[in-house]
């Protein structure tokens, strides 16, 4: 099943519930696949890869958003950001452990033949590309650094 299908089938068990912050969240993630489609030239259908990337930048924009509104002192605002977090994040795949991240960043490491902070780019490209949808691009980067400046 599709995300698109995944989505549809959940607004209408959101609507029936009338769980609005789902419907909220479900409505923002079938925008983002609409946009998607018609931004690389009409009917298309997104890979896997895209679907999990369309719904991980939406997650990215309500943690920022749920962060800006904390540090303001605006927890009525913050509160329905992670609400909407906890619908989306049931389109991501499960994520991995940093133990599990740091096995896969030390063998592209010793892979790619990395010696240092001039070869970040390369690991980055590599284990986020290994990792695509399982792991924060915030997390691999700091194991990356950590790695290569030892």
């Amino acid at each position: 099943m599709t995300l698109e299908e995944r989505v549809m089938t959940e607004m209408k068990a959101a609507m029936k519930a009338k769980d609005t912050v789902a419907l909220e969240s479900l409505r923002a993630v079938k925008s983002a696949i609409l946009l998607a489609k018609t931004d690389k030239g009409g009917g298309q259908t997104l890979s896997e890869a895209d679907e999990i990337s369309l719904v991980q930048k939406l997650v990215k924009q309500r943690k920022d958003s749920a962060a800006i509104f904390t540090e303001q002192g605006r927890e009525d605002l913050a509160a329905p950001e992670r609400a909407q977090i906890e619908v989306l994040e049931r389109f991501l795949p499960e994520p991995l452990s940093e133990e599990e991240i740091e096995k896969v960043v030390v063998m592209t490491i010793d892979n790619l033949g990395a010696s240092g902070m001039q070869d970040m780019g390369k690991v980055m490209g590599a284990v986020t590309k290994e990792l695509a949808g399982a792991a924060d691009g915030k997390t691999i980067s700091a194991i990356v650094r950590a790695k290569l400046s030892s």
